[in-house]
Protein backbone atom coordinates (compact mmCIF):
# COMPACT_ATOMS: atom_id res chain seq x y z
CA UNK A 1 0.00 0.00 0.00
CA UNK A 2 1.19 3.65 -0.78
CA UNK A 3 1.29 6.03 2.64
CA UNK A 4 -1.45 7.76 1.36
CA UNK A 5 -3.86 4.69 1.66
CA UNK A 6 -1.96 3.88 5.32
CA UNK A 7 -2.80 6.97 6.57
CA UNK A 8 -6.32 6.73 5.00
CA UNK A 9 -6.25 3.55 6.58
CA UNK A 10 -5.13 4.62 9.59
CA UNK A 11 -7.60 7.12 10.32
CA UNK A 12 -10.73 5.28 8.54
CA UNK A 13 -10.28 1.87 10.68
CA UNK A 14 -11.59 3.06 13.97
CA UNK A 15 -13.68 5.99 12.88
CA UNK A 16 -11.08 8.64 14.10
CA UNK A 17 -8.32 8.23 17.09
CA UNK A 18 -10.07 9.43 19.96
CA UNK A 19 -12.88 7.66 22.30
CA UNK A 20 -14.49 8.60 25.45
CA UNK A 21 -13.76 6.11 28.42
CA UNK A 22 -15.14 6.14 31.63
CA UNK A 23 -12.68 6.44 34.72
CA UNK A 24 -15.44 4.54 37.18
CA UNK A 25 -17.12 1.48 37.27
CA UNK A 26 -20.86 1.05 36.85
CA UNK A 27 -21.20 -2.58 38.16
CA UNK A 28 -24.33 -2.30 40.02
CA UNK A 29 -27.15 0.07 41.36
CA UNK A 30 -25.01 1.65 44.16
CA UNK A 31 -22.30 2.72 41.75
CA UNK A 32 -25.18 3.60 39.36
CA UNK A 33 -26.24 6.11 42.13
CA UNK A 34 -22.86 7.25 42.60
CA UNK A 35 -22.10 8.12 39.04
CA UNK A 36 -25.81 9.50 38.24
CA UNK A 37 -29.06 10.50 40.39
CA UNK A 38 -28.81 11.21 43.42
CA UNK A 39 -25.16 11.23 43.98
CA UNK A 40 -24.23 13.47 41.57
CA UNK A 41 -26.39 16.32 43.03
CA UNK A 42 -24.17 16.41 45.55
CA UNK A 43 -21.16 18.04 43.65
CA UNK A 44 -23.43 20.28 41.30
CA UNK A 45 -24.86 21.73 44.94
CA UNK A 46 -21.43 22.17 46.10
CA UNK A 47 -19.84 23.42 42.72
CA UNK A 48 -22.85 25.77 42.63
CA UNK A 49 -21.45 27.44 45.77
CA UNK A 50 -17.86 27.37 44.59
CA UNK A 51 -16.57 27.29 41.18
CA UNK A 52 -13.38 26.42 41.99
CA UNK A 53 -14.63 22.74 42.86
CA UNK A 54 -15.41 22.28 39.55
CA UNK A 55 -11.71 21.98 38.51
CA UNK A 56 -11.71 19.03 41.28
CA UNK A 57 -14.87 17.64 41.08
CA UNK A 58 -15.02 17.18 37.63
CA UNK A 59 -13.17 16.26 33.89
CA UNK A 60 -12.17 19.36 33.82
CA UNK A 61 -9.19 20.15 35.87
CA UNK A 62 -7.91 18.19 33.53
CA UNK A 63 -9.49 18.85 30.02
CA UNK A 64 -8.19 21.27 27.72
CA UNK A 65 -10.02 22.48 24.63
CA UNK A 66 -8.19 22.32 21.06
CA UNK A 67 -10.29 24.81 19.12
CA UNK A 68 -9.85 25.94 15.43
CA UNK A 69 -11.97 27.45 12.31
CA UNK A 70 -9.84 25.41 9.77
CA UNK A 71 -8.98 28.37 8.11
CA UNK A 72 -5.09 27.62 8.30
CA UNK A 73 -3.64 24.09 8.59
CA UNK A 74 -0.93 22.20 8.29
CA UNK A 75 0.69 23.40 4.69
CA UNK A 76 -3.56 22.85 3.53
CA UNK A 77 -4.18 26.14 3.79
CA UNK A 78 -8.37 27.07 4.32
CA UNK A 79 -9.88 23.48 4.06
CA UNK A 80 -13.11 23.97 6.43
CA UNK A 81 -13.92 22.45 9.96
CA UNK A 82 -14.54 19.40 8.88
CA UNK A 83 -11.36 18.86 7.19
CA UNK A 84 -9.69 20.10 9.99
CA UNK A 85 -11.22 17.53 12.36
CA UNK A 86 -8.28 14.86 11.76
CA UNK A 87 -5.48 17.64 12.60
CA UNK A 88 -7.37 18.35 15.78
CA UNK A 89 -7.71 14.43 16.87
CA UNK A 90 -3.90 13.87 16.47
CA UNK A 91 -3.70 17.11 18.74
CA UNK A 92 -5.42 15.33 21.08
CA UNK A 93 -4.03 12.17 21.05
CA UNK A 94 -0.35 13.68 21.30
CA UNK A 95 -1.76 15.88 24.43
CA UNK A 96 -2.46 12.79 25.50
CA UNK A 97 0.45 10.68 24.81
CA UNK A 98 3.18 13.14 25.98
CA UNK A 99 1.39 15.15 28.85
CA UNK A 100 -1.68 12.82 30.35
CA UNK A 101 -4.04 16.02 29.42
CA UNK A 102 -7.49 15.39 28.02
CA UNK A 103 -7.65 17.17 25.07
CA UNK A 104 -11.23 17.81 22.82
CA UNK A 105 -11.40 18.77 19.65
CA UNK A 106 -13.80 21.84 18.59
CA UNK A 107 -14.01 22.75 14.62
CA UNK A 108 -16.14 26.10 15.34
CA UNK A 109 -18.46 26.90 11.86
CA UNK A 110 -17.30 30.52 11.52
CA UNK A 111 -14.56 32.59 10.21
CA UNK A 112 -15.93 35.59 12.07
CA UNK A 113 -13.72 37.14 14.71
CA UNK A 114 -16.32 38.12 16.92
CA UNK A 115 -17.88 34.44 16.86
CA UNK A 116 -15.60 32.74 17.35
CA UNK A 117 -14.31 34.68 20.66
CA UNK A 118 -17.48 34.53 21.60
CA UNK A 119 -17.80 31.32 21.63
CA UNK A 120 -14.96 30.04 23.12
CA UNK A 121 -15.86 32.25 25.74
CA UNK A 122 -18.90 30.33 26.34
CA UNK A 123 -17.12 27.15 26.60
CA UNK A 124 -14.48 28.16 29.29
CA UNK A 125 -16.57 25.97 32.29
CA UNK A 126 -15.85 23.00 30.18
CA UNK A 127 -12.21 23.36 30.73
CA UNK A 128 -8.59 23.79 32.23
CA UNK A 129 -7.06 25.62 29.43
CA UNK A 130 -7.73 26.74 25.61
CA UNK A 131 -5.22 25.41 22.85
CA UNK A 132 -5.90 27.36 19.88
CA UNK A 133 -4.91 25.78 16.15
CA UNK A 134 -4.53 26.89 12.65
CA UNK A 135 -6.45 29.84 12.54
CA UNK A 136 -4.94 32.55 10.13
CA UNK A 137 -3.05 35.51 10.70
CA UNK A 138 -3.47 38.45 11.23
CA UNK A 139 -6.77 37.39 12.74
CA UNK A 140 -5.03 34.49 15.25
CA UNK A 141 -3.25 37.68 17.45
CA UNK A 142 -7.10 39.44 18.02
CA UNK A 143 -8.22 36.17 18.64
CA UNK A 144 -5.73 35.03 21.19
CA UNK A 145 -5.15 38.81 22.29
CA UNK A 146 -8.79 39.03 23.22
CA UNK A 147 -9.54 35.54 24.31
CA UNK A 148 -6.52 36.29 27.19
CA UNK A 149 -8.19 39.78 28.67
CA UNK A 150 -11.77 37.90 29.13
CA UNK A 151 -10.83 34.29 29.93
CA UNK A 152 -9.67 32.96 33.88
CA UNK A 153 -7.93 29.97 32.30
CA UNK A 154 -5.06 29.68 30.20
CA UNK A 155 -5.35 30.57 26.63
CA UNK A 156 -2.84 29.41 23.79
CA UNK A 157 -2.00 29.50 19.91
CA UNK A 158 0.59 26.92 19.87
CA UNK A 159 1.37 27.90 16.46
CA UNK A 160 2.89 30.77 17.59
CA UNK A 161 4.22 30.51 21.17
CA UNK A 162 5.01 26.43 20.81
CA UNK A 163 6.68 27.13 17.80
CA UNK A 164 8.48 29.61 19.80
CA UNK A 165 9.75 27.77 22.34
CA UNK A 166 10.69 24.92 20.20
CA UNK A 167 12.29 26.80 18.55
CA UNK A 168 14.34 29.02 21.08
CA UNK A 169 15.17 25.95 23.17
CA UNK A 170 17.13 24.88 20.04
CA UNK A 171 18.56 27.93 19.55
CA UNK A 172 19.89 28.01 23.48
CA UNK A 173 21.34 24.56 23.07
CA UNK A 174 23.13 25.48 19.77
CA UNK A 175 24.72 28.75 21.87
CA UNK A 176 25.82 26.70 24.08
CA UNK A 177 27.39 24.24 21.86
CA UNK A 178 28.99 27.26 19.88
CA UNK A 179 30.01 28.92 23.01
CA UNK A 180 28.54 32.48 22.21
CA UNK A 181 26.27 35.02 24.43
CA UNK A 182 22.61 35.58 23.50
CA UNK A 183 24.20 39.06 24.08
CA UNK A 184 26.00 39.47 21.63
CA UNK A 185 24.75 37.70 18.56
CA UNK A 186 22.85 39.06 15.33
CA UNK A 187 19.79 36.76 14.92
CA UNK A 188 17.69 37.23 11.67
CA UNK A 189 14.03 35.62 10.88
CA UNK A 190 13.21 35.11 7.93
CA UNK A 191 9.00 34.94 7.39
CA UNK A 192 6.75 37.16 9.69
CA UNK A 193 3.64 35.37 10.05
CA UNK A 194 2.05 33.56 13.10
CA UNK A 195 5.22 31.50 13.86
CA UNK A 196 7.51 34.03 13.24
CA UNK A 197 6.55 36.85 14.92
CA UNK A 198 6.49 34.95 18.33
CA UNK A 199 9.48 33.71 17.49
CA UNK A 200 11.00 37.11 17.04
CA UNK A 201 8.96 38.32 20.25
CA UNK A 202 10.63 35.43 22.50
CA UNK A 203 13.82 36.65 21.69
CA UNK A 204 13.47 39.98 22.16
CA UNK A 205 11.64 38.76 25.59
CA UNK A 206 14.68 36.62 26.57
CA UNK A 207 17.33 39.01 25.99
CA UNK A 208 18.52 38.87 22.39
CA UNK A 209 19.49 42.68 21.85
CA UNK A 210 20.05 42.27 18.05
CA UNK A 211 17.03 40.72 15.83
CA UNK A 212 15.91 41.91 12.49
CA UNK A 213 12.93 40.71 11.36
CA UNK A 214 12.26 39.71 7.12
CA UNK A 215 9.39 39.62 5.49
CA UNK A 216 8.19 40.18 1.57
CA UNK A 217 9.03 43.59 1.93
CA UNK A 218 12.76 43.33 3.57
CA UNK A 219 13.68 43.78 6.52
CA UNK A 220 11.29 45.29 9.20
CA UNK A 221 12.78 48.53 10.86
CA UNK A 222 11.30 51.68 12.71
CA UNK A 223 8.75 54.05 10.39
CA UNK A 224 9.44 51.53 7.18
CA UNK A 225 6.87 52.49 4.83
CA UNK A 226 5.11 49.26 4.19
CA UNK A 227 1.75 47.50 4.19
CA UNK A 228 1.82 46.10 7.79
CA UNK A 229 -0.09 43.88 9.91
CA UNK A 230 -0.07 45.10 13.95
CA UNK A 231 2.12 42.08 15.05
CA UNK A 232 4.52 43.26 11.93
CA UNK A 233 4.41 46.85 13.14
CA UNK A 234 5.19 46.36 17.15
CA UNK A 235 8.14 44.25 15.87
CA UNK A 236 9.53 46.57 13.27
CA UNK A 237 9.20 49.16 16.38
CA UNK A 238 11.28 46.97 18.95
CA UNK A 239 13.95 45.03 16.86
CA UNK A 240 16.74 45.85 14.14
CA UNK A 241 18.27 48.26 16.61
CA UNK A 242 21.25 49.30 13.74
CA UNK A 243 18.16 49.88 11.34
CA UNK A 244 19.49 47.70 8.57
CA UNK A 245 17.71 47.80 5.69
CA UNK A 246 17.53 45.49 2.62
CA UNK A 247 16.70 41.54 1.41
CA UNK A 248 17.10 38.42 3.36
CA UNK A 249 20.82 38.25 1.59
CA UNK A 250 21.72 41.39 2.61
CA UNK A 251 20.98 41.45 6.27
CA UNK A 252 21.86 37.78 6.50
CA UNK A 253 25.77 39.05 6.08
CA UNK A 254 27.54 38.21 9.12
CA UNK A 255 24.34 36.97 11.08
CA UNK A 256 24.63 34.30 13.81
CA UNK A 257 21.35 32.74 13.54
CA UNK A 258 19.18 32.43 10.86
CA UNK A 259 15.76 31.23 11.27
CA UNK A 260 13.19 29.87 8.78
CA UNK A 261 9.42 29.87 9.47
CA UNK A 262 9.09 31.47 5.37
CA UNK A 263 9.30 29.12 2.07
CA UNK A 264 11.26 26.26 0.60
CA UNK A 265 14.69 26.68 -0.28
CA UNK A 266 15.06 29.94 0.79
CA UNK A 267 18.54 29.94 2.00
CA UNK A 268 20.94 29.61 -0.46
CA UNK A 269 24.76 28.29 -0.14
CA UNK A 270 26.15 31.65 -0.31
CA UNK A 271 23.42 33.09 1.99
CA UNK A 272 24.89 30.59 4.36
CA UNK A 273 28.17 30.96 3.24
CA UNK A 274 28.07 34.77 4.23
CA UNK A 275 26.89 34.57 8.10
CA UNK A 276 28.88 34.55 10.89
CA UNK A 277 31.98 32.40 12.11
CA UNK A 278 29.93 29.11 13.89
CA UNK A 279 26.75 30.55 12.26
CA UNK A 280 23.50 28.46 13.29
CA UNK A 281 20.70 27.92 11.05
CA UNK A 282 17.27 26.65 11.33
CA UNK A 283 14.97 26.18 8.61
CA UNK A 284 11.32 25.41 9.91
CA UNK A 285 9.29 26.32 7.24
CA UNK A 286 6.86 22.77 6.76
CA UNK A 287 6.78 20.20 4.63
CA UNK A 288 10.01 21.13 2.89
CA UNK A 289 12.26 23.90 4.92
CA UNK A 290 14.38 26.67 3.76
CA UNK A 291 17.03 24.66 3.70
CA UNK A 292 18.00 20.91 4.53
CA UNK A 293 19.92 20.05 7.20
CA UNK A 294 22.63 18.65 5.07
CA UNK A 295 22.60 21.47 2.85
CA UNK A 296 23.37 23.86 5.69
CA UNK A 297 25.94 22.06 7.08
CA UNK A 298 28.05 21.92 3.81
CA UNK A 299 27.50 25.44 3.21
CA UNK A 300 29.23 26.21 6.35
CA UNK A 301 26.98 26.03 8.96
CA UNK A 302 28.54 24.94 12.50
CA UNK A 303 24.78 24.03 13.61
CA UNK A 304 21.33 23.37 11.54
CA UNK A 305 18.03 22.11 12.36
CA UNK A 306 14.67 21.78 10.19
CA UNK A 307 10.80 20.83 11.24
CA UNK A 308 11.36 17.42 9.45
CA UNK A 309 11.38 13.74 11.59
CA UNK A 310 14.35 12.49 9.13
CA UNK A 311 17.35 14.80 9.98
CA UNK A 312 19.15 16.04 13.12
CA UNK A 313 17.82 18.93 15.70
CA UNK A 314 13.96 18.46 15.29
CA UNK A 315 12.26 21.53 16.21
CA UNK A 316 9.21 19.93 17.51
CA UNK A 317 6.09 21.95 18.85
CA UNK A 318 5.63 18.46 20.94
CA UNK A 319 8.47 18.65 22.97
CA UNK A 320 6.36 21.60 24.21
CA UNK A 321 2.56 21.90 24.45
CA UNK A 322 1.69 18.96 26.70
CA UNK A 323 4.18 19.76 29.28
CA UNK A 324 3.38 23.47 28.99
CA UNK A 325 -0.04 22.66 29.40
CA UNK A 326 0.78 19.87 32.12
CA UNK A 327 2.46 22.70 34.32
CA UNK A 328 -0.65 25.34 34.02
CA UNK A 329 -3.24 23.20 34.77
CA UNK A 330 -1.47 21.24 37.55
CA UNK A 331 -0.91 24.83 39.17
CA UNK A 332 -4.37 25.94 37.74
CA UNK A 333 -3.09 28.85 36.27
CA UNK A 334 -5.18 31.96 34.98
CA UNK A 335 -2.58 32.14 31.90
CA UNK A 336 0.39 31.12 30.36
CA UNK A 337 2.70 34.23 30.73
CA UNK A 338 6.38 34.94 28.95
CA UNK A 339 7.80 33.79 32.78
CA UNK A 340 6.17 30.71 31.28
CA UNK A 341 7.32 30.42 28.09
CA UNK A 342 10.79 31.36 28.45
CA UNK A 343 11.21 29.11 31.34
CA UNK A 344 9.63 26.12 29.05
CA UNK A 345 12.86 26.96 26.37
CA UNK A 346 15.46 26.49 29.49
CA UNK A 347 13.83 23.39 30.68
CA UNK A 348 14.21 22.06 27.26
CA UNK A 349 17.53 23.02 26.06
CA UNK A 350 19.38 22.37 29.48
CA UNK A 351 18.07 18.97 29.54
CA UNK A 352 21.48 17.95 27.51
CA UNK A 353 23.99 18.31 29.24
CA UNK A 354 27.45 19.97 28.16
CA UNK A 355 29.15 17.11 27.59
CA UNK A 356 26.53 15.70 25.41
CA UNK A 357 25.88 18.67 23.04
CA UNK A 358 27.04 18.26 19.29
CA UNK A 359 26.67 19.66 16.36
CA UNK A 360 23.59 17.06 15.47
CA UNK A 361 21.86 17.22 19.05
CA UNK A 362 21.28 20.70 20.25
CA UNK A 363 17.68 19.93 21.04
CA UNK A 364 15.83 16.86 22.86
CA UNK A 365 14.65 14.41 20.58
CA UNK A 366 10.52 14.55 20.66
CA UNK A 367 10.38 11.48 22.12
CA UNK A 368 12.69 11.48 25.55
CA UNK A 369 10.70 10.89 28.29
CA UNK A 370 13.03 13.42 30.31
CA UNK A 371 10.92 16.47 28.31
CA UNK A 372 7.60 17.06 29.31
CA UNK A 373 8.18 16.53 33.20
CA UNK A 374 10.64 18.98 33.04
CA UNK A 375 8.91 21.60 30.91
CA UNK A 376 5.69 20.84 33.44
CA UNK A 377 8.21 21.44 36.38
CA UNK A 378 9.70 24.67 35.06
CA UNK A 379 6.42 25.93 33.97
CA UNK A 380 4.26 25.85 37.43
CA UNK A 381 7.06 26.96 39.00
CA UNK A 382 7.26 30.50 36.85
CA UNK A 383 3.31 30.11 36.71
CA UNK A 384 3.37 30.38 41.01
CA UNK A 385 6.34 32.93 41.35
CA UNK A 386 4.28 35.23 38.50
CA UNK A 387 1.44 35.12 40.35
CA UNK A 388 -1.08 33.27 37.76
CA UNK A 389 -1.30 30.16 39.65
CA UNK A 390 -4.63 29.17 41.88
CA UNK A 391 -2.83 26.88 44.05
CA UNK A 392 0.87 25.69 44.94
CA UNK A 393 2.23 22.64 44.16
CA UNK A 394 5.96 21.77 44.68
CA UNK A 395 7.11 21.87 41.10
CA UNK A 396 9.36 18.86 41.90
CA UNK A 397 5.73 17.19 42.87
CA UNK A 398 4.59 18.15 39.22
CA UNK A 399 7.59 16.64 37.50
CA UNK A 400 7.09 13.66 39.42
CA UNK A 401 3.82 13.25 38.83
CA UNK A 402 4.19 13.70 35.10
CA UNK A 403 6.78 11.26 34.68
CA UNK A 404 4.48 9.10 36.54
CA UNK A 405 1.65 9.88 34.07
CA UNK A 406 2.86 9.42 30.77
CA UNK A 407 4.55 6.26 31.89
CA UNK A 408 7.52 6.73 29.40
Amino acid sequence: MSFVEDAIKFHAEKNGMLAVASKVPLRNREDLSLAYTPGVAEPCKAIKENKELSFEYTCRGNTVAIVSDGTRVLGLGDIGPEAAMPVMEGKAVLFKTFGDVDAIPICIDTKDTEEIIETVRRLQPSFAGINLEDFSSPKCYEIEDRLKEICDIPVFHDDQHGTAIACLSAVVGALRYVKKDIKDVKVVVNGCGAAGSAIGRLFVSMGFTNVIMVERVGALYKGIDAPLDKMQLHLSEVTNPNMEKGTLADVAKGADILVGVSGPNLFTKEIIASMADKAIVFGLANPVPETSYDDAIAAGAAVAGTGRSDSPNQVNNVTVFPGVFRGAIDVRARAINEEMKVAAVYAIANLIDEKDLRADYVVPDAFDPRVAPAVAAAVAKAAIESGVARVEVDPEVVRANTLKRVGR
